[in-house]
């Protein structure tokens, strides 16, 4: 594995045996970070949003699993 880092980026080179998908996990939660690194949210501000999506989802959704 080569890391190479540049002003505006950093280069990362591995072999190419290892298998896709372990890379895609990678791959996304690498992007996970890129996306929130300058954030200034909480884990309390991450959870009450997901509470209010759980809820939101549920108002909506509930009449495909409710009889």
């Amino acid at each position: 594995m080569i890391v190479e880092r540049s002003e505006n980026e950093i280069v990362l080179r591995i072999s190419s045996d290892l298998e896709i998908s372990e890379l895609q996990r990678l791959f996304s939660f690498l992007k996970y970070r890129e996306a929130t690194n300058d954030s200034k949210a909480t884990d309390d501000i991450a959870n009450e949003l997901a509470n209010e999506s759980k809820k939101n989802w549920w108002a909506e959704n509930k009449h495909r699993f409710v009889k």
